[in-house]
């Protein structure tokens, strides 16, 4: 789906579910998993900034020009496909596929330049709202439940520890042949968890009224069809 603006009272109606938590924990999985069997949209707000950071490439936007950065933001045409079992979602920008582009090294540093202004944030914020159409939508990120779906009817905030979630790192960078060390991955992970709990601006945080899983040792399979199964009893 194309995102457009659109306001929280337009999009009440339709059934949302956020997925938040730290990096790691599996919530881009199973919501690629309840998107596909929902056939809902999806969102991945992750990947937002990268989003932004290619486009202003492409267009050949100044990354010092918070104004027009802003703008782009605010309009981009963007869509979120789920991918096969086991497979990262597809990105399209402008109908054109830009998955590998997106999770590029290059990519992220674009990211960096654009996170920074408030106006693109604000944007973003917009712009994320947008995605939610009927039939229903499958949010995942940080702060969906806390920040851009408050009103959402069910909020899930996944989780694991530390120790799982690098260790879960670690088998998928050795299988894509990379040489990583383990004590390394668990104090960035440890690192990054600070810093997403403690920034003043939407901390990571479970939302109120969200339901905590921790995934530790649980397979992806029983993670989903936790969920799916709640989901079935509360928004069917």
């Amino acid at each position: 789906m194309s995102s457009s603006t659109s306001t929280s009272s337009s999009s009440a109606a339709v059934p949302i579910v956020t997925i938040d938590g730290p990096s790691g924990s599996g919530k881009g999985s199973l919501c690629q998993m309840l998107a596909r069997e929902l056939d809902w949209h999806l969102l991945d707000s992750g990947a937002l900034y990268r989003i932004v950071g290619l486009a202003a490439e492409k267009q050949s936007v100044s990354f010092s020009d918070e104004a027009a950065l802003a703008k782009l933001a605010a309009n981009l045409n963007v869509e979120f496909r789920a991918g096969q079992s086991g497979e990262p979602s597809s990105v399209l920008l402008d109908a054109e596929d830009v998955s590998v582009a997106v999770r590029s090294e290059t990519t992220g540093t674009l990211a960096s330049k654009v996170a920074v202004y408030n106006g693109v944030r604000d944007a973003l914020k917009d712009l994320q709202r947008g995605f939610a159409k009927a039939p229903g939508l499958i949010a995942d990120g940080r702060d969906m439940g806390t920040v851009i779906f408050p009103a959402a009817p069910l909020k899930i905030y996944l989780t694991a520890s530390a120790e799982e979630r690098a260790n879960r790192r670690h088998k998928q960078l050795i299988n894509k042949g990379e040489s990583v060390n383990l004590a390394a991955l668990l104090e960035d992970i440890k690192e990054r968890d600070d810093r997403d709990m403690n920034r003043a601006v939407a901390p990571l945080k479970p939302a109120d009224d969200a339901i905590l899983l921790d995934s530790t040792g649980v397979s992806i399979e029983d993670v989903f069809q936790q969920v799916f199964d709640r989901l079935k009893r509360q928004l069917f």
